[in-house]
């Protein structure tokens, strides 16, 4: 079974294209915080053998407000890359694979240390970062006020 085009992007690693894919809307364990962030990978041409990352943190849509991460293309490469050393072949037909990376991998994944992101009412602040972070928020007037 491949996994929908309809919200994936292609990635080329190592002279190969693949299509990778955050599920559209997050499982009532993923919501709440107990399930982790993850997303599949599959061969663009001749989809097969389906792989399953799951990264050490929450989806960015968490209820919780738990830490999250941005998944970026340098991240995805890395785990095509690793999953393959691990023996992972997406033009064999077969069940999933499952790539499980931890907080020492995301670091080396990455070549950097991870910067998280704490997801707030009206967007995401860095870990460790404050209010003053935040996009500029527009002021809320009720109908009986004026615009300026």
């Amino acid at each position: 079974m491949t996994m929908p085009k309809k919200g994936s992007r292609l990635i080329t690693v190592d002279g190969t294209t693949y299509r990778w894919r955050v599920g559209h809307k997050p499982t009532y364990s993923q919501g709440n915080s107990q399930a982790p962030l993850t997303f599949a990978v599959e061969h663009a041409e001749e989809p097969a053998s389906v792989l399953l990352v799951t990264l050490p943190c929450a989806r960015p849509d968490n209820w919780q407000g738990e830490r999250t991460i941005a998944i970026r293309p340098v991240l995805v490469s890395g785990c095509i890359r690793r999953a393959i050393e691990q023996g992972w072949d997406s033009r064999q037909a077969g069940s999933g694979f499952t790539l499980t990376v931890t907080e020492h991998d995301l670091a080396a994944l990455l070549g950097e240390s991870p910067q998280y992101l704490i997801p707030f009412l009206w967007g995401m602040i860095p870990e460790g970062g404050g209010i003053q972070d935040l996009p500029r928020a527009v002021q809320i007037r009720s109908r009986d006020q004026t615009a300026p």
